[in-house]
């Protein structure tokens, strides 16, 4: 089991690499479904792999001085408290209904992204006038009532569900801060990874108090992720961005069909 894991943690490492986002969205069911893990266990050691990969994506991000570590701080700290009442509210909740529901959930993100033509799953075009506006001299957001609360709510539902069900990281942050404010498309990825790391910790730790997180397994997943996030950075901006998102998303509808059978009992 523990070399299954190295070479799922080593898919979900690659996806971050490759896509900027989904790694999460793809680790829980591989997880259901190769190591036939209860959600409930399956979310927290997503996220404890993502959020190791996310933490190294966001360190080089701040090296290269494109997080914007306040708006990340807001959107973390809040989806931090956020994380675990969505582990709680997970740990209460019928594993059944709960794999029912995060497989449509995972359909319809992938339908949406497919319909939109292979671009970056986005929540709606983007505004006119974004209520975060980047300081062109310094590329700073410029901090407004609109903003704080538009990045507010954004860290919230990002932290309910990553507790929940183990996404909420690339598939919610990237989108919202594409429609919410005009920071470049790389400062808008090192700074979803920021807040990810931030938000995975949170929901890793209540998890951890529930008892839902095997150490052995979680680190054989969780450093094949992020060995595999530094050798696909390597070969990343050689390979065709828009085909890789399209063939994320369409794995991502398979595996979210199967765990709509899963959770129907038509799939073992």
């Amino acid at each position: 089991m523990a070399l299954t894991a190295a070479l799922l943690g080593g898919v979900i490492g690659l996806v971050l690499a490759w896509t900027g986002a989904g790694g999460g969205l793809l680790a829980v069911p591989l997880l259901v479904l190769v190591l036939h893990l209860p959600l409930q266990q399956a979310a927290p050691l997503a996220l404890l792999a993502v959020g190791a990969a996310a933490a190294v994506g966001a360190v080089m991000g701040l090296r290269q001085g494109i997080v914007r570590y306040k708006a990340a701080a807001l959107i973390g700290g809040l989806g931090m408290l956020a994380a675990p009442v969505g582990v709680a509210l997970a740990h209460r909740l019928n594993s059944q209904w709960l794999t029912l529901g995060f497989g449509l959930l995972m359909m319809g993100l992938a339908l949406r992204a497919l319909s939109q033509g292979g671009h970056d799953t986005s929540l709606d075009a983007a505004e006119p006038q974004p209520p975060c506006v980047a300081d062109p001299q310094h590329g700073r957001l410029i901090w407004t009532s609109p903003c704080a609360r538009a990045l507010g709510l954004t860290g919230l539902l990002s932290g309910l569900l990553s507790g929940l069900v183990g996404v909420g990281g690339g598939f919610v942050i990237v989108p919202a801060l594409r429609r919410h404010s005009d920071l470049s498309l790389p400062s808008i990825q090192a700074t979803s990874l920021a807040v990810i790391a931030m938000v995975s910790s949170s929901a890793v730790v209540g998890a951890v108090a529930h008892g839902q997180v095997q150490p052995g397994l979680a680190l054989w997943f969780a450093g094949a992720a992020v060995l595999a996030l530094l050798a696909g950075r390597q070969v990343a901006h050689r390979l065709p961005t828009a085909w890789l998102q399209r063939a994320f998303q369409g794995v991502a509808l398979l595996a979210g069909l199967m765990m709509v059978l899963k959770a129907g009992g038509w799939l073992a």
